[in-house]
């Protein structure tokens, strides 16, 4: 028997297999090196089903759940697991995974409403098959097979998805007398998926679930009202679109140009109202004189702030606006991060007894130098000119850690008015494949950063772990702290996203570590159908500023 030579990187260890070994033996072999349950592998930077056998001499990576793809992996054979326990417990009914709140899913079984005691007999059921480690298997078939097989089984939503996708054939995953479709790679086997929980969640239930920072135990499930009822909104506004799933949204794309047009425009007066909606809270809380806007990553921060400030002048006032970024403190005081990189995402970048001090004098009516911060040199100056502002002059300030108390601790609570901006889509690609909200965000900066920054897709790819960390830190914890959320997600935009993103993507090839974020992502886009009458946006949508053509000056 011929053998080949394996390097497990991490390890530094290689050894020789017989080749055609599979990943899923290899696996078993080192999983005691591992913290967690490993789920996949990583080889010529691309990732690997542990199915999957080695034909040739090969450096390998394993992926476990400290790694994002192996929670990715864990989370599909979980909801594979839930779906089948649903169905036993409950006859043929529908499961609809909403979006993630926390650690958590946000399920339903449509049309009845899942009490605590159904609950505890479908995690028993969980657990049960768990126990019984029943592999998962993985068949092709041709989609026009695949679209029939989903019919009868009354998953409208996975017909309706690939009768648009060019692709020829479906990758369906077997378990037990089980089938169902999954977008992305499966566990082997059930025996691996032991930390879950059901929780009741009003009309809805929890399916919680570890994370990469908890991957042996299920982290206690924090509940993010707030934040749970803006994706309910625009879950509410998908209703009112009649787009729920990509499917849906293809089959509207399909109809031409003037089913495209009506859907943009019906998108766009949607946020538009909401805007209006915020503008009006604003006004009629009387004392408000700071307004702060914070968000993630290409949320659209800007565009909302410079839409707001029209919508208050329609109100009659004259907004002033302000910017975090002049308020760095000098480069060689700029804290470091864990790997003695400057760290200017951290809250102590800023030189918040300056800002708080600008702050107050500003509203307490007086004439203010102001900051400004020179990056080239990393040096900070003060303007020129003086500034004042009068009683109908609210400050808008603009920066990711605007919901942190830290940044204004010394204006009173009554007088600000915290406003949170995130692109929290809530279309899914089918009833139980749904879109990850960062992912939207980052095909909105790979476009910009590119048209705009001249940043090739593989760096701005590279340095997304970076800033997701940074969220982590600085945005999210703060997010219940907002008196009000904006969605900024447009349910269109990643059929127009998808035409300025995919040929960036598709430059980068498997030489590069960001090669498997790469396929990932050129798999995901290649489910919508491409929109490319860009004449029917409007220039002050959100999305122009990303891909251009807005009326907005950034």
């Amino acid at each position: 028997m011929e053998n080949i030579k394996v390097k497990i990187n991490k390890l530094n260890t290689e050894i020789e297999v017989p080749k055609g070994i599979a990943f899923y033996e290899l696996a078993e072999r080192f999983q005691k090196h591992y913290d967690s349950p490993i789920m996949a592998a990583r080889m010529e930077n691309s990732l690997v089903e542990l199915r999957r056998k080695l034909e040739k001499d090969a450096v390998i990576d394993f992926i476990d759940l400290s790694n994002i793809d192996g929670i990715r992996i864990y989370t599909r054979g979980i909801l594979f697991i839930l779906f089948m326990s649903v169905r036993e417990v409950l006859g043929k009914v529908k499961l609809y995974v909403h979006h993630s709140l926390g650690s958590g899913l946000v399920c339903e079984v449509v049309g009845k409403n899942v009490g605590k005691e159904e609950l505890e007999k479908i995690e028993s059921k969980m657990r049960d098959i768990v126990e019984q480690d029943l592999p998962f298997s993985k068949e092709t078939i041709d989609k026009f097979e695949a679209i029939e097989l989903f019919k009868l089984d009354q998953q409208m939503e996975k017909s309706l998805l690939f009768k648009y996708r060019k692709k020829s054939t479906v990758n369906i995953y077997k378990c037990d007398n089980y089938f169902n479709y999954f977008y992305g790679y499966m566990p082997m086997s059930t025996g691996c998926l032991k930390h879950f929980e059901l929780l009741p969640y009003g009309e809805y239930f929890i399916l919680n679930l570890p994370t990469p920072s908890s991957p042996n135990k299920v982290p206690a499930f924090v509940d993010q009202p707030k934040l749970a009822s803006i994706f309910m909104e625009h879950e509410h506004w998908g209703k009112i679109l009649n787009v729920k799933t990509v499917g849906e949204l293809n089959k509207i794309i399909a109809k031409g140009p003037d089913s495209i047009a009506e859907l943009i425009k019906i998108a766009e007066v949607l946020h538009e109202k909401k805007i209006a909606y915020i503008a009006d809270k604003i006004v009629n809380r009387k004392g408000t004189r700071l307004i702060l806007i914070a968000g993630p990553s290409s949320s659209g921060k800007t565009t909302f702030s410079k839409r707001l400030m029209i919508h208050l002048r329609v109100h009659g006032l004259r907004p002033v606006q302000i910017s975090l970024d002049d308020y760095f403190v000098d480069r060689e005081k700029t804290p470091k991060d864990e790997n003695g990189e400057y760290d200017f995402e951290s809250i102590y970048a800023l030189d918040l007894e300056l800002f708080n001090q600008q702050m107050t004098e500003l509203l307490a009516g007086k004439e203010v130098h102001l900051s400004r911060f020179n990056f080239k040199e990393g040096r900070r100056y003060f303007r020129d000119e003086t500034v004042k502002i009068e009683e109908d002059q609210p400050i808008i300030v603009e920066g990711i850690h605007g919901l942190n108390e830290l940044l204004t601790s010394s204006i009173p609570r009554e007088k600000k008015f915290k406003v949170y901006v995130s692109a929290l889509t809530q279309m899914n690609l089918d009833d139980m494949n749904r879109i990850p909200t960062t992912d939207v965000r980052l095909l909105r900066r790979i476009v910009r950063d590119h048209k705009f920054r001249g940043h090739p897709a593989q760096q701005t790819i590279h340095m997304w772990g970076s800033v997701r960390r940074g969220e982590e830190r600085n945005i999210f914890p703060f997010q219940e702290e907002a008196d009000v959320m904006f969605n900024s997600a447009l349910v269109y935009e990643l059929a127009v996203l998808k035409m300025f993103a995919e040929p960036l993507l598709l430059e980068i090839d498997n030489s590069v570590p960001e090669y498997s974020e790469v396929k990932r992502l050129l798999r995901f886009i290649d489910y919508f159908l491409p929109i490319t009458n860009l004449e029917e946006i409007p220039r002050t949508s959100i999305i122009r500023e990303f891909i251009g053509g807005s009326s907005f000056k950034y």
